[in-house]
């Protein structure tokens, strides 16, 4: 039989979801299957619309290897599992004469766990909520969240908490749920044989595509103890979240209460000599944290030393001791004992990593009002990690709408650990870029207005003149705006300032869920919806109701951020631009991402408006201008005002 040829396959996937065959489209399912075919790397930017999830899906499911699928959102990840891959398999199947198997897979601790459903978890005693069902009061949020998901667990074919509906606390959660170091494990657990995690792992290990998450990629990575089954082929979608999300995973933290949890739970299952010592050890960290100032430890201070030296010492011989430990008098002594060995192991292996200071790795505290200091530490860079971990064995294809910063791939290429294109080290994996571009006509349906006569926005104070400019905007837009910005506290400003000087309805991040604050942002068009990061990344509203997506300033990392001010630093340290390859980047992908919310279909028309005159006239405004889509390009306040304003007319004449 004759092999299907890759532009059918792609026509009849496209058709089965009702739409349209683009040349983007196609150019990346090309892309794909030659990367697979060479077992070689590609990095594909795909602009909104190109419909990048077939354009990887078609060539993953025809090549016939098991792929992983990793997206750092959860809303792709349901995408592509409960409309793209089911719809694309039936597609195909005519002609691969075979219907290629899929599953997701997520950390354990997003499934419920039946042990700990049915005997409750080992609590510290002064918290009294297990039997949890019984415990708490049946007329509380939580003791009815409890209820509610004890009906769910015997109905759900999943345990997946995402198929929980409507959602619950993380308090709640965490009561029927465990972290993979306090799992049982399944031949030892009563419940085993009906594991949800299990069952996930063993379906992933008979799927021919296998759809998970950046961060179950990254402890994959990390820890050594596979947890995705072997594939050849890996496609990262949404992959200018990558770094952060793999540099999340390898943080470190340690907190007085955290500490405190450790010792309560270990204390009933150790010698009180050994139980002591960690208490100690625990008080002594505490003092110290009391008088800890946010900011980077670049020397790890005398106390802190012998603070951390002390958990790490007492921390050892508690897992020690309990490893050696049975009582049979503990009710569910197993599961108490895996508890207290996953606490204080983790308090064991943070304290170790400061302690041993590697220069790899950045040490600071934080300080928060209501929980207090934290003490953390994160690698300087995961590059060397990505180089190591991901490219090896199989062929990777990372795609995303935002991966050229500045006109080209090497930016977020160096981050991932790879040599600039095109140029081939000794240990240096080969790869190419291709742009595929976007089905928009972005100079036609967009305007980008730098307003070059604002101030340039300082590091505190209100801003009169930008709140001027930003209530003009919104008056000639008719509401219809997206407003981003880069601090809570600019968000929260402009949002009280402009409700006393408007009669447009302006919503605020915070005081409702994202998802029903975008709905209402969607519902009205009058409607102006602020807020900070994730609205940068997590808003799609095609139509009349988004015309004006405002950034308040260029987003730079604060200058105290103690993780980006380190590696700006190693950066110079190493000959480079610090700001332009740490400072810029960040910048350019959040303003990339910030400006893709405006054209989110072909009819759209509007204005992104940035209201931080370094855009155009700063030395680095033409990098992060390159990195923008590319609109139509003003610095006249009333040319923006007057295209607000007949996009607003047009809109209210189709009657929307």
């Amino acid at each position: 039989m004759t092999k299907p040829s890759l532009p059918d396959l792609l026509h009849a996937a496209v058709s089965a979801v009702g739409g349209t065959e683009r040349p983007g489209q196609v150019a990346m399912a090309e892309a794909v299957a030659e990367a697979i075919d060479d077992n070689s790397h590609r990095l594909i930017q795909a602009g909104t619309g190109t419909g990048k999830s077939l354009g990887y899906l078609v060539p993953a499911l025809a090549h016939g290897e098991r792929v992983v699928v990793a997206t750092a959102t959860l809303a792709l990840q349901r995408q592509l599992v409960e409309r793209d891959l089911p719809r694309t398999v039936e597609a195909l199947h005519p002609q691969l004469r075979r219907r290629p198997q899929f599953a997701m897979l997520k950390g354990r601790s997003n499934y419920l766990c039946l042990h700990r459903l049915h005997e409750g978890a080992p609590q510290d005693e002064e918290d009294g909520l297990f039997d949890q069902f019984e415990a708490a009061a049946p007329t509380s949020k939580l003791g009815q969240d409890l209820l509610r998901m004890r009906d769910w667990a015997d109905e759900t074919e999943t345990g997946d908490r995402d198929d929980l509906t409507p959602g619950v606390s993380d308090k709640a959660w965490s009561q029927i749920s465990v972290s993979s170091r306090e799992c049982l494990g399944a031949t030892k657990c009563a419940y085993g044989a009906e594991c949800f995690a299990e069952a996930a792992r063993e379906r992933a290990k008979l799927a021919d595509v296998v759809v998970t998450n950046h961060a179950l990629l990254a402890i994959d990575a990390i820890e050594g103890a596979p947890v995705l089954p072997q594939h050849e082929v890996l496609i990262v979608d949404e992959a200018h979240e990558l770094v952060s999300r793999v540099t999340g995973v390898a943080t470190g933290e340690l907190t007085p209460g955290q500490v405190n949890r450790a010792v309560k739970r270990a204390a009933k299952l150790v010698d009180e000599k050994t139980a002591d010592a960690l208490q100690t050890a625990s008080e002594t960290f505490e003092r110290v944290m009391e008088l800890a100032l946010p900011g980077r430890l670049e020397q790890i201070p005398e106390d802190l030393g012998y603070a951390l030296m002390s958990l790490r010492d007492s921390a050892r011989n508690v897992i020690s001791a309990i490893g050696a430990t049975r009582d049979k008098s503990v009710h569910d002594e197993d599961a108490v004992r895996k508890q207290a060995l996953a606490a204080v192991e983790s308090i064991h292996g943070v304290a170790e990593r400061i302690t041993n200071g590697s220069e790899y790795d950045v040490v600071w505290y934080e300080r928060h009002d209501r929980f207090g200091a934290t003490l953390r530490v994160a690698p300087l860079s995961v590059s060397g990690l990505l180089r190591e971990k991901l490219f090896e064995d199989r062929s990777v294809v990372l795609t995303s709408a935002t991966l050229k910063l500045g006109g080209d791939f090497n930016g977020v290429a160096a981050s991932l650990g790879l040599s600039p294109e095109g140029i081939e080290g000794d240990d240096a994996p080969v790869w190419r870029g291709l742009d595929v571009g976007s089905p928009f006509d972005y100079p036609k349906q967009g305007i980008l207005y730098v307003a070059k006569h604002l101030a340039t926005p300082g590091r505190e104070g209100t801003r009169g003149d930008m709140m001027d400019e930003l209530a003009e905007l919104i008056e000639a837009a008719g509401g219809r705006t997206l407003g981003l910005f880069s601090s809570m506290r600019g968000a929260k400003a402009a949002a009280e300032e402009l409700r006393g000087r408007l009669d447009n309805p302006i919503l605020l991040q915070g005081e409702e869920t994202l998802g029903e604050l975008i709905k209402s942002f969607a519902a009205d068009p009058q409607t102006c919806l602020f807020g900070t990061l994730s609205l940068w990344q997590g808003v799609d509203v095609p139509g009349p109701s988004c015309q004006l997506v405002v950034m308040d300033r260029i987003p730079f990392p604060r200058p105290d951020d103690p993780l980006m001010s380190a590696r700006q630093k190693s950066v110079e340290e190493h000959g480079g631009n610090g700001f332009m390859a740490v400072a810029a980047t960040h910048a350019a992908l959040l303003m990339a991402q910030g400006a893709g919310r405006l054209v989110r279909a072909s009819g759209d028309r509007g204005v992104v408006a940035v209201l931080d005159p370094r855009l155009a006239t700063a030395r680095y405004g033409s990098f992060l201008r390159a990195t923008l889509p590319d609109f139509w390009y003003t610095t006249d306040r009333n040319q923006a005002r007057r295209s607000l304003a007949a996009i607003d007319a047009t809109a209210k004449a189709d009657g929307k």
